[in-house]
């Protein structure tokens, strides 16, 4: 069964899940979400594997939180997961997908679960 990855090189938790999972046999297929941008179904999707709510994936440090006022706790998860398709900086990152399943690398021990 194929391991996705959404990665971001320049993080370091990413590379540490990416490395993680090689160490263990595992070469995923990379995504790398901030070229390839997921649309709005597609983060949906992931947020239904991951058991969370678009609110949980938000990176709050990002400019674009705070550009686009996404502490306002009022909005909707379509709302959220639709700024986070318009930019995808605000995407908690990395995510690894298998399956129907998938684990936030934070910590990047996470990703182990998943592919035990």
């Amino acid at each position: 069964m194929t391991v996705t990855i959404y990665h971001n090189p320049r993080c370091s938790k990413s590379r540490q899940t990416l490395q993680l999972l090689q160490e263990n046999g595992i070469e995923p297929e990379q995504v790398l979400y901030l070229e390839q941008t997921p649309s709005a179904e597609e983060i949906s999707a992931l947020l239904k594997k991951l058991g969370m709510s678009a609110r949980e994936l938000l990176r709050t440090g990002e400019d674009a939180y705070k550009a686009l006022s996404l502490s306002d706790k009022s909005l909707s998860d379509e709302v959220l997961i639709e700024a986070m398709s318009e930019h995808p900086k605000l995407i908690q990152r990395p995510i690894v997908v298998k399956g129907d399943r998938a684990v936030l690398g934070r910590p990047p021990e996470n990703a182990l679960d998943l592919i035990a």
